[in-house]
């Protein structure tokens, strides 16, 4: 399909320095917890998206020096030359498809430990480290400031020649040096380095003259600067000295990539922000340079891109989350293929990579991470090494998934779904205050689906085991996949309870499916006991409070809804929840109902407390929805006994939260990974994927 005429903008080249793009989508830094450790999978990871049209691909921070270490987190390095071997890896990966490869140099100051180094950590003034580590930063000398200058330029030659087009100075998200001196709640010096605006510019200004006095004449240089921390006070405030440092700047770089900090306000949830809400924190910086700039997002829409451009608010388009849901989504769009775009829903499942320090994942695109260790490429998937067919019981999350999965495979797939609707889970959670963005893992699959002609898909089939078999012989399918999902309990048992709780039925118990199910109603005052720690006891205690519910969430953790930490959403879920009047009650564990009256327990003291409520809300655990598989696996064990050959099933399988309750991205990841292996023999001795070892 020929490209729409409206985008052709998007297509144009835009100039860095001395270098220049193929068309304007920019995959800006990201982190992805492959960094040095895993090279060879980083680089796979970085040429998919190069062969998907990204005309720039950029690393993740990448530390310049044993000062400046991370560890355990895993990022990209340069501390020397035999790190250059790894990132080359990258940048010929990178090249390989007519793209440009861009470098985030950064030493962290006191953000990072130098856990592994157990060198002693510098800063801009004598400061606790980020961490909760009991070790604080020291005041860098005139000295250690001459030295880490030389650190970075050593570190962008090396860069230059190992094959990088576009060398950072990074100043953002409250991660970095420059960004340190810059901020006046860090910068306490009293030297000419600190006080005046002016003063703490000069360090940043220093590391941009140095670096473009080093490689500027081969190498785009590039600043990335958060020009607003959404501080109420202490921050750096778009109005005023961010306005006032890009303009003291304007000119310096070649590049400006501007977004807001930290990285919560950065990467913000589909479930706390829009497409392009960065805009009204970065438009001005154009405004103020000739130099080309780059913003975020979570651009998934070209509409929005090419407004972005047309009114002036960026060059280039950047990405670092839709990059990774579609790697190939420039192509897509230059080939008019819009309906294929796998749209990030904004989940913030691939920051949870570097925050648990494992490869990163995606709820959308379950390729991503695998490039290398799987050879699992995000739009060619082998064919089908035999004719067999297959029926998948269950069209949600992984049903879906593996179906369309096997269906570009080429073999022939029947799914059917016991409800009027195909996508389970993500149908109903979808529907739950502010994660609307969730069905584009439902309406993607379908749509794919459409396209397949040997896919059928059949709503409102409530099957039992006979049935299937039945179904199974008449479609001549050899192979079954419950995909049933799960359903979540109501009995308490969880991470605190490996029991039932006690319970005398003087107050009502439901679950989240009872408060997604079509005939809720909101009782007067509800308790929600929340030992899942994910997104959802929270977005229950949500829609209750909008419902007119007095809520008050309890939970074991020492902080609501403690994973969602690793999706950067935290501290936002909390103040939604106290702008919504609802109580937050943490450290208790519930021990039973009697008399009308919840019982818990204070964890650290034992305590006893007590609450009336109309409603208990257990969100606990799930339990899955195996009943058909089990019945099915007995019947085929019966008929094999028995001979019947004419019913016999090669495999059943379960996929997805029938097997395992889980994410949504591991559902859709599981349903992939049934459909790649699917007509392989797996040896159970064998490691199933490619690993990387240390060179001994």
């Amino acid at each position: 399909m020929p490209r729409d005429s409206r985008y052709d903008i998007l297509f144009e080249s835009v100039k860095i320095g001395p270098v220049a793009t193929k068309n304007r989508f920019y995959q800006v830094p990201h982190c992805n917890g492959m960094g040095h450790t895993y090279p060879k999978s980083i680089a796979a990871t970085r040429g998919v998206k190069a062969q998907g049209g990204w005309s720039v691909i950029s690393t993740e921070e990448c530390e310049i020096h044993p000062t400046s270490d991370v560890s355990p987190y895993i990022e990209a390095r340069l501390w020397d030359d035999e790190d250059m071997k790894r990132l080359q890896l990258s940048t010929d990966a990178i090249h390989k498809y007519d793209a440009l490869a861009a470098i985030e140099l950064v030493h962290q100051g006191h953000d990072g430990g130098n856990r592994y180094s157990r060198l002693p950590v510098m800063g801009v003034s004598d400061l606790v480290v980020h961490s909760y580590d009991p070790n604080q930063a020291y005041a860098m000398s005139k000295r250690d400031i001459a030295d880490v200058r030389t650190m970075h330029r050593n570190a962008a030659i090396r860069a230059r020649d190992c094959g990088f087009d576009i060398v950072y100075v990074y100043a953002g998200h409250d991660l970095s040096l420059p960004f340190h001196f810059l901020s006046p709640r860090h910068n306490q010096r009293t030297d000419e380095y600190g006080g005046s605006l002016e003063n703490r510019v000069r360090f940043l200004k220093e590391l941009l003259i140095d670096t473009k006095e080093a490689v500027g004449d081969q190498c785009g240089i590039a600043i990335r600067l958060a020009v607003d921390e959404l501080l109420t006070s202490d921050g750096i405030v778009s109005s005023t000295e961010g306005r006032e440092i890009v303009e003291m700047l304007a000119e310096l770089p070649d590049l400006w990539d501007v977004n807001i900090s930290d990285w919560s306000n950065d990467s913000q949830t589909s479930r706390f922000s829009e497409e392009g809400y960065q805009e009204k924190y970065t438009s001005f910086v154009k405004q103020m340079t000739s130099k080309p700039v780059v913003g975020v997002g979570r651009f998934t829409s070209p509409d929005t891109m090419v407004s972005q451009i047309k009114r002036g608010v960026l060059d280039l388009i950047g990405a670092a989350r839709p990059s990774i849901a579609d790697p190939y989504l420039p192509k897509k769009i230059e080939h008019g293929d819009l309906d294929d775009i796998r749209e990030c829903i904004g989940c913030n499942i691939c920051v949870s990579g570097d925050s648990t320090i494992t490869p990163i994942r995606c709820t959308q695109n379950p390729t991503m991470g695998e490039e290398y260790r799987k050879q699992w490429h995000p739009e060619i998937i082998r064919p089908k090494s035999s004719n067999d067919g297959i029926f998948i019981l269950g069209a949600g999350p992984a049903g879906l998934e593996a179906a369309m999965s096997l269906g570009r495979r080429g073999h022939s797939v029947t799914l059917v779904e016991s409800s009027d609707q195909a996508g389970g889970r993500v149908l109903k959670e979808s529907a739950l205050p502010g994660l609307g963005a969730w069905k584009r893992v439902v309406d993607y699959r379908l749509g794919q689906i459409s396209k397949l002609d040997n896919v059928n898909i059949h709503l409102e089939s409530q099957l039992d085991a006979d049935q299937v078999l039945e179904f199974s012989h008449e479609l001549h399918f050899q192979h079954v996949a419950i995909s049933t999902g799960a359903k979540w309990r109501n009995d308490g048992i969880g991470r605190e309870h490996h029991r039932p709780i006690d319970h005398d039925k003087s107050i009502p118990v439901l679950s989240p499916d009872d408060i997604m199910g079509a005939t809720f109603s909101a009782p007067d005052r509800v308790v929600i006991y929340d030992d899942d720690h994910y997104y959802m006891g929270s977005v229950i205690a949500e829609k209750m409070a909008k419902a007119g519910s007095k809520v008050t969430l309890v939970t074991p953790a020492h902080m609501v809804a403690l994973w969602t930490q690793n999706t950067l959403e935290q501290e936002r879920i909390e103040q939604r929840l106290f702008s919504l009047g609802i109580t937050i009650l943490c450290r208790h564990r519930i021990e039973k109902v009697e008399n009308a009256e919840i019982i818990f327990n204070q964890i650290n003291s034992s305590s006893i407390i007590s609450m009336d409520a109309d409603a208990l809300v257990l969100v606990t655990s799930r339990a899955p929805n195996n009943d058909i598989y089990s019945a099915l696996t007995t019947l085929c064990k019966s008929n094999e006994s028995s001979n019947h050959n004419s019913t016999k099933l090669k495999t059943i399988t379960r996929v997805g939260d029938c097997l395992a309750p889980s994410t949504i991205a591991a559902a859709v990841y599981h349903g992939h990974r049934f459909a790649q292996e699917f007509d392989t023999v797996l040896d159970i001795d064998v490691v199933p994927f490619k690993r990387e070892y240390v060179e001994i």
